[in-house]
This record gives C-alpha cells, structure tokens and sequence, in this order.
C-alpha cells in the first residue's frame, strides 16, 4: 500500500468531482505535492473540450448498464475476465470495490462524459510508488462515438492527471496493454506517441485463456511542460476523423 496518499485523498476528490461544473476535465486527489505548471488538462476547458472525465457513481447504474448492454458484441472481443471464476460482481458491489481502490491510493475510474452522457470509461489502477511510480490505464468506448478521437483524447487528459497535476498521483509511467489483433487500440497508442515495449507473454486472462500483450508506454518528460492532451490537439489538427477503441473494458 502506498504511503504518500492520505488514506481517503482518492476517495474525497473523486466524489467531490461528481459535482464540479462541466468545464472540469478531472478532479485530482488532495495530498502533499510539488507545485508543477498548469497542465494540459487544466488548460483546455476554456478551449471546449468535447469530452470531461468524473468519477462513475451509483447514481450512473441504469445508464452504465444500459450502454455496455449496447455495446456487448462492440467489447467482447477485448473483455478480461476472472481465471478463478468467482461469482459476478454487481454493479453496486463494482463501485464499492472502486472506492475502496481510490481510498487506498491503488486505482481511479472515471466515466467519459460528452454533452453530459456517458459515451465510455477509463481507469488507472495498480498504482504503485515509491521507486517505481507507475500505473496501468483501462478504457473503453461506445461504438457510436467512434471516429471522435475520444479514446486518445481521454488517455491524455488522464495523463496529464496522473502525472502533472499537482493534486494528483504524480506518477512517472502509464502502460497500456493492447492484444496483437487489436490494430484500432494500436492506432490510439500511436497518435499519443506512446512506446512499444515489447510482448508480454500470458500478460491477461481474456475470454477464458490467458493472452500475449504488447505493451505501450507514456512517460512523464514525454510532455513535459506542454501536456499530453495539448500535444495531442496540436498532433491531430487537421487529420481528419479519428478511430475510437475500446481496450480490456474490464482490466483494471
């Protein structure tokens, strides 16, 4: 367990972030850190971003349901699963067990939020300090959103979180774990300059066997000073339509 977070200071700013105005990206935990320049997340909601990251709640079960329901042949490809095979979780126990991750400092769920409906998720979790600092992103989208760049665009903003914000976890590495047949998830790992690492054998237990991942990387100084969603914007201006993906909906 970590020990730099305060045992509720994931816990506190998630929840009170369900309740910022909508021009909020993320809300960051509230601990002792090292004052660093605005981020690219803090910089854009005066530009309109199309998209806000909040905490999933309790209140959000009848429409979360709903929209993975939609999208269950979208996802089943890339769904995770338990190789313990223990009993399903229900949503409500889904959202205690996140809470109980943002209390500890471990992971932080989030819904992607545009015109104030949900259109996908994204997670961090298995966070780690110390000398390591690092941490594993999760994410998946709704189908008909794809094309928006919504998928890229919510990796950065978390990014710019995770490791500028002077509230938040302030971590050096984020991983991304894509299967070698995903190639739209591979395009999302590219347009945020990621690095390949390599192929991790037996990485994940997806649809009943354990898979080979290949492993991509974001790094701190990788947008240092300038941010990862604003490097993104910039990247992208004038591309044309992007592809959204979703990547291991459930992984973290």
């Amino acid at each position: 367990m970590p020990t730099e977070l305060p045992s509720s200071s994931l816990l506190t700013a998630l929840a009170s972030a369900a309740a910022a105005p909508a021009t909020a990206s993320v809300s960051a935990p509230e601990h002792a850190a090292t004052p660093v320049p605005a981020s690219g997340v803090a910089a854009y909601p005066a530009a309109g971003l199309p998209i806000r990251l909040r905490p999933l709640t309790m209140d959000d079960e009848d429409e979360w349901n709903t929209l993975r329901w939609c999208n269950r042949d979208w996802l089943a490809p890339w769904d995770s699963g338990d190789p313990m095979h223990g009993s399903p979780l229900t949503f409500a126990m889904w959202i205690q067990r996140q809470r109980q991750s943002e209390a500890n400092g471990t992971g932080a769920l989030f819904a992607i939020e545009r015109n104030m409906r949900i259109v996908g998720q994204i997670s961090l979790g298995a966070i780690s300090y110390g000398a390591m600092r690092t941490g594993v992103v999760g994410y998946w989208v709704d189908q008909r959103q794809a094309g928006h760049g919504f998928a890229p665009l919510a990796v950065a903003m978390l990014a710019d979180w995770a490791f500028y914000d002077p509230s938040g976890p302030r971590l050096h590495r984020l991983e991304i774990a894509i299967l070698p047949e995903n190639a739209r998830s591979k395009r999302v790992a590219e347009k945020l300059g990621a690095h390949y690492e390599g192929v991790r054998p037996g990485y994940m237990y997806i649809n009943g066997r354990w898979r080979d991942h290949e492993t991509y990387s974001l790094l701190a100084e990788d947008a240092e000073g300038v941010g990862f969603a604003a490097r993104l914007l910039r990247r992208s201006a004038g591309n044309g339509p992007q592809t959204v993906v979703s990547t291991h909906p459930e992984s973290i």
